[in-house]
């Protein structure tokens, strides 16, 4: 059985659990040899909007410069393609080919039952599937009110 930390520090504990989860998501993703990057992009742009390069990149966890080596190999792999945004020029918009397509509906059959079987072993009946994304909220108020009381105000003299 794996280790489990026995700090009761919640970045380490969230740390842990998550290096464990994506080791098992690249183990599934393995069979449709896709990588955890390569499924990160798909599961964005798998809803058929088109998306932009920045958008995908804090999706995906990925510098910017990383994501555009990544995403001109799947463009070279037929999986994505990138078109002007008809709204503004300047940006550009990646969408998934037949192909990503195909894969992005394999992959995610796929990493929904693994998934599933994943949190039904914690039988906590969702609720840490629910709690994470409020955890995440929480975290960015505080650094966004822990950012402005750092800031400089305006109403102080130079």
């Amino acid at each position: 059985m794996p280790s489990v930390p026995s700090s009761p520090d919640l970045a380490h504990l969230l740390s842990h659990a998550e290096r464990r989860v994506v080791q098992r998501l690249a183990a599934v993703l393995a069979e449709e040899d896709c990588t955890v990057e390569e499924w990160r992009v798909l599961s964005i742009v798998g809803d058929g909007q088109g998306h932009p390069m920045s958008e995908i990149a804090e999706h995906a966890l990925m510098p910017a410069p990383s994501l555009t080596k990544l995403v001109d190999r799947m463009v070279a792999d037929t999986l994505v393609y990138r078109r002007p945004d008809p709204h503004d020029r300047r940006r550009v918009l990646l969408h998934l080919t037949p192909r990503g397509e195909d894969l992005h509906r394999r992959a995610a059959r796929r990493v929904r039952a693994d998934q599933a079987r994943l949190l039904a072993e914690t039988a906590d009946g969702g609720a840490l599937a629910r709690l994470l994304p409020r955890l995440t909220a929480a975290a960015d108020a505080r650094t966004a009110d822990a950012r402005a009381a750092d800031a400089p105000s305006a109403a102080r003299p130079v």
